[in-house]
C-alpha cells in the first residue's frame, strides 16, 4: 500500500492533492498527447518519410516503449514531482539533475505556446473575424483559470474533452473506411513501406517530427505526487497511453495517406499551409469532414493539450524550486486549492508572450517544434543513462534486462533519431544546453549549487519486503 508519508524520505511534505487514480491518468496522459495530433502535423510527416507517414509512427511507438519502461523504473525508485530532473539528479548526481531538468525544460515550457499558437491561428483561419491574439488570450485565460482551481477540475474537464475528440476520430475513421470501400482513394501499404523512397535516415527524420505526436505520455510522470494508487500506476499508465495512442495515430495516419488528393505534390511541394490531412478529409467525406477535423483539432490543441501542458509545466518548475535550483517563489502551494499556484501563473503569462511573438514570425510554428522535439528527446537520452548508474551500478541490480539492456536499446534509439534529426534544432537546443551549464556555472559560483535532500549513500538492492 502506498503511503502519502513517503515523500518524508526525501525532505519534503506531502503539499500536492491526492486525489488521481488510475483511470485519471489515462485520460491525462491520452489528452496530453491528443488522440487526433497528427492531423495537425501530417503533411510535414507525409513529406519527411516519403510517403511512410505510418512507418514513422510505428517506429516512435517502438522507440517510447522502451522510454516509458525507463520512466517506469524510475519513478519507482522516486516517486515524486519533477520528472527527469528529479531522476537524473538522484540516479546520477544533482548537476546532472539540473542540466537535465534544463534541458526538458526546452520541452515543457516551450511545449504551451506551441500548442496555444496552433490552436489559434487555426481558429483565426476558421474565424477570420477574431484575431490570433485573441485567441490566444482566450485559450491562456481559460486554461490557467481551470488549472488554478485544483487537480481535480482539470481532471473532470480533460475527460470531457478527451470523450469530443475519441468521437471525432471514430467518425473520420468511419467515413475513410467507407470511401476507401466505395472506390475513392488507393489501398495501398505505402504509408508502412515504399521501396522507392526508404531509407532508414529518412524515417529517422521523420520521426523526430512525428516524436511531437507522441510528447505527453511523459508528463504523467508529473503527477506522481497527486496519484493515489503510488508510483507503480504511473508507470502502468504511460505504458498503456502510449500504445493506445500509437494504435490511434498509425489507424488515422494510414487512412489519410491513402485519401492524399496529390501524393507526389506533397511530396514535392510539402505542406505550408499545414492542410494536408484535411484535404484527405474532404476527399473522404466533404468539406463537412474536413471543418470537423480542422476545429476538432484547434480545440484540442488550444483547450486540453495545453491545459494538461501547463499542469506539467508548472510541476516542474515547483520540484526545481522547491530545491533552490530556480526562484523559491515558484514553490508556492495554495493552500486551499493544493496546487502550485505561482509557477502555474507563470506558465500561463510565459505561453501567452510566447504564443504571441512567435505568431509574428514566419517560422514561429516550425522553429518551435523543431526546439521542442530535441529539447525532450536529450531529456529521454539522460533518463535511460540514469536507470542505468542508479540501479545497476550504484545499487548493484542483478536485474539486467530492465536496467541495462531495455535502456540500452532506448538509448541507441533516440540517439540515431537525434542525429538525424533538423539541423537548427540541434544548433539551437545545443545552444539552449549551453547556456544551462553557464547558468549552472553561475549557482555555483553564488554558493547556490544544485543540493537534493535526501541523498544518502545507497545500498546494494535487497529482496523487496511488502509494505502493508
Amino acid at each position: 500500500m502506498f503511503e502519502h508519508g513517503e515523500l518524508s524520505r526525501y525532505g519534503y511534505r506531502q503539499e500536492l492533492s491526492r486525489q488521481l487514480r488510475f483511470r485519471d491518468l489515462i485520460a491525462y496522459g491520452l489528452v496530453y498527447m491528443v488522440p487526433i495530433a497528427p492531423m495537425a502535423i501530417f503533411g510535414s510527416v507525409y513529406g519527411g518519410s516519403g510517403g511512410m507517414v505510418a512507418l514513422a509512427y510505428a517506429v516512435g511507438v517502438v522507440a517510447l516503449v522502451f522510454t516509458a519502461f525507463s520512466y517506469a523504473q524510475m519513478v519507482k525508485a522516486f516517486p515524486m514531482s519533477g520528472s527527469v530532473y528529479n531522476y537524473a539528479g538522484r540516479g546520477i548526481s544533482p548537476p546532472v539533475g539540473f542540466l537535465a531538468g534544463w534541458v526538458i525544460l526546452l520541452d515543457y515550457v516551450l511545449v504551451p505556446g506551441l500548442l496555444y499558437l496552433v490552436a489559434s491561428v487555426a481558429m483565426h483561419t476558421t474565424v477570420p473575424a477574431v484575431p490570433v491574439w485573441a485567441w490566444l488570450l482566450g485559450f491562456v485565460a481559460v486554461n490557467t483559470i481551470v488549472n488554478s482551481v485544483g487537480i481535480r477540475m482539470t481532471a473532470a474537464v480533460t475527460r470531457l474533452m478527451l470523450i469530443g475528440e475519441l468521437i471525432v476520430l471514430a467518425i473520420f475513421l468511419a467515413v475513410a473506411s467507407w470511401a476507401l470501400a466505395s472506390g475513392r482513394g488507393r489501398f495501398s501499404w505505402d504509408a508502412f513501406f515504399n521501396a522507392d523512397t526508404f531509407t532508414w535516415s529518412l524515417v529517422a527524420g521523420a520521426v523526430s517530427i512525428a516524436v511531437l505526436s507522441f510528447l505527453g505520455f511523459d508528463g504523467i510522470s508529473m503527477l506522481a505526487e497527486e496519484t493515489k494508487d503510488g508510483a507503480r500506476q504511473i508507470g502502468r499508465a504511460m505504458a498503456a497511453v502510449l500504445v493506445l495512442a500509437g494504435v490511434l495515430f498509425i489507424a488515422q495516419t494510414w487512412l489519410a495517406a491513402m485519401l492524399v488528393p496529390n501524393p507526389a505534390g506533397l511530396l514535392t511541394d510539402g505542406d505550408p499551409n499545414g492542410t494536408a490531412f484535411y484535404d484527405a478529409a474532404q476527399v473522404a467525406g466533404g468539406s463537412w469532414l474536413a471543418t470537423l477535423c480542422a476545429v476538432a483539432t484547434a480545440i484540442a490543441w488550444g483547450l486540453p493539450n495545453s491545459m494538461v501542458a501547463q499542469v506539467a509545466t508548472s510541476r516542474l518548475l515547483y520540484a526545481m524550486a522547491r530545491d533552490r535550483q530556480l526562484p523559491a517563489f515558484l514553490a508556492r502551494v495554495s493552500i486551499r486549492r493544493s496546487v502550485p499556484i505561482n509557477a502555474t501563473l507563470l506558465t500561463g503569462l510565459v505561453s501567452l508572450a510566447l504564443g504571441l511573438y512567435m505568431a509574428a514570425r514566419a517560422d514561429g510554428i516550425t522553429l518551435l517544434s523543431s526546439l521542442i522535439n530535441f529539447g525532450a528527446m536529450v531529456a529521454f537520452l539522460v533518463l535511460h543513462v540514469s536507470v542505468v548508474v542508479h540501479h545497476l551500478i550504484r545499487r548493484r541490480s542483478g536485474n539486467w534486462w530492465a536496467h541495462l539492456v531495455m535502456p540500452a536499446i532506448g538509448f541507441v534509439i533516440l540517439a540515431w533519431v537525434v542525429v538525424n534529426a533538423n539541423i537548427a534544432a540541434q544548433r539551437l537546443g545545443l545552444a539552449w544546453f549551453a547556456l544551462g551549464v553557464i547558468v549552472l556555472a553561475g549557482l555555483y559560483l553564488s554558493g547556490r549549487r544544485p543540493v537534493l535532500s535526501g541523498l544518502a549513500p545507497v545500498q546494494p538492492q535487497q529482496p523487496a519486503v511488502e509494505r502493508v
